[in-house]
C-alpha cells in the first residue's frame, strides 16, 4: 500500500549539536509537525532539497571542504544513497536541481558548481564544472570577495540564476555538456549585501531578500532573454533600519500575492503584500523562536527554521491578510532549513 503521509525533512548544524536531517510527518489540517526519525551521515546538512518526484533528497555539507550528498526517501528515514561528493569549493550553504545537475553555492570560495546526477537519482562521483565568482562590495570584511549563498533554476527551467553576498549581484547561468558559464550579471546596491531570491509564481518577476541591509530588492524577469532588472528597493522592517538585522529566509505565498521574510537578528517574520511591481510592508510578527534562518510555505501554512531556539515553528496563513499565526513548534536543535514533500 503507498504511504500517501506528507513530510518535512529539516537540515541542521552538526558542529552545534544537531541531528543531521530530521524527517517529520505533516498533517495536512493543521500544518503540524511529528518528528519521525532523525539521520546523521553528513557533517552541517544546512540546506536540503527534493528531487521533483519526491524520492531523493539532496544535502550539502557546509563545511570548509564542502560536499553534497543524496538520500532514498522512500520511508520514514532517510538513507545514504551513495558517498557525498566533493564540491571543488568551500562551505556551500544552497543548492538546487537545474537541467540533470545539482548545483551548490559555495558562499566561502563564492562559486557556483554542478555535479551531474545519474538517471537513479544518485550523484555521479565529482564535479563537473565549477564557476568561480569574482568582485567585492564596500561592507567589510563582510564583502572582501565574492560569497555565493544561493542558487536555484527559474521557473522556465532554462537557466540557473545565483545570488551573490559578497558582490552585490545576481548571475545568471547555463549549463551545456556539464558546464556552467555565465550568460548575464545584475548589479544591485552596493553594500546591500543580496542573500537569497525568490520568484513570483507568474515567472515574471523575482524578490532578492538583502542580509547586510534589511531590504528586499524587486526585480523584473525576462525568460526569454535571461534577464533579470533590478526595479526598487523595499524595507522588510518597519522604523529606522536596524545595520545588523541579518534578513535571511524568503518565501512567496503560492497564490502570488504575499511576500514572507525571516529576520534573525530581530527574531520576525515581516509580511509583505505584491503590488503590481512593487512590496508593501504589511506587518511583521515574531518568529517563534530565535533567529529564523530559513521559511517554507505550502497549503496555507508557513513553517521557520530557528537556528540558535533549536526548533521548528509552523504558522496558519491568514488567506485574505497573508498574516502567520503560531500553531506549534517541535525541537531540532540548531535548524537551519525545512523541505517540504
Amino acid at each position: 500500500m503507498a504511504d500517501d503521509r506528507r513530510r518535512a525533512y529539516i537540515g541542521s548544524f552538526t558542529a552545534a549539536g544537531g541531528p543531521g536531517i530530521v524527517t517529520a510527518e505533516v498533517d495536512p489540517g493543521s500544518g503540524a509537525l511529528t518528528v519521525l526519525s532523525s539521520v546523521n551521515a553528513v557533517q552541517d546538512p544546512s540546506y536540503l532539497t527534493l528531487a521533483s518526484d519526491g524520492r531523493t533528497l539532496y544535502a550539502v555539507s557546509e563545511t570548509a571542504d564542502g560536499a553534497v550528498a543524496a538520500y532514498r526517501v522512500d520511508g520514514d528515514k532517510p538513507e545514504p544513497a551513495g558517498r557525498p561528493v566533493p564540491v571543488d569549493g568551500s562551505g556551500p550553504t544552497h543548492l538546487g536541481l537545474f537541467a540533470g545537475h545539482v548545483l551548490t553555492a559555495n558562499y566561502g570560495s563564492g562559486s557556483v558548481t554542478a555535479v551531474p546526477v545519474r538517471p537513479d537519482g544518485t550523484l555521479a562521483r565529482s564535479a563537473s564544472s565549477v564557476l568561480r565568482h569574482s568582485g567585492a562590495g564596500p561592507h567589510t570584511p563582510r564583502q572582501q570577495g565574492p560569497h555565493a549563498h544561493h542558487v536555484q533554476t527559474d521557473p522556465s527551467g532554462r537557466w540557473a540564476v545565483s545570488v551573490d553576498l559578497g558582490t552585490d549581484s545576481v548571475r545568471v547561468c547555463t549549463l551545456t555538456d556539464g558546464a556552467l558559464a555565465l550568460h548575464r550579471e545584475t548589479a544591485l546596491r552596493p553594500g546591500s549585501g543580496p542573500r537569497h531570491l525568490a520568484f513570483h509564481p507568474d515567472g515574471s518577476h523575482a524578490y532578492v531578500v538583502n542580509e547586510l541591509s534589511p531590504s528586499v530588492t524587486v526585480c523584473r524577469w525576462d525568460a526569454a532573454t535571461g534577464v533579470l532588472t533590478s526595479l526598487s528597493e523595499t524595507p522588510v522592517l518597519p522604523g529606522a533600519p536596524a545595520r545588523d538585522a541579518y534578513p535571511s529566509g524568503i518565501v512567496t505565498s503560492p497564490d502570488g500575492r504575499f511576500v514572507w521574510i525571516a529576520t534573525r537578528g530581530e527574531d520576525v517574520l515581516s509580511v509583505l503584500a505584491v503590488e503590481g511591481e512593487e512590496l508593501r510592508l504589511v506587518t511583521t510578527v515574531h518568529c517563534g523562536g530565535h533567529w529564523p534562518r530559513a521559511l517554507a510555505a505550502s497549503d496555507g501554512f508557513l513553517y521557520a527554521a530557528n537556528e540558535r531556539s533549536g526548533d521548528v515553528t509552523w504558522f496558519a496563513v491568514d488567506p485574505l491578510t497573508g498574516v502567520p499565526r503560531r500553531g506549534g513548534s517541535i525541537r531540532v536543535t540548531a535548524a537551519s532549513c525545512v523541505a517540504l514533500g
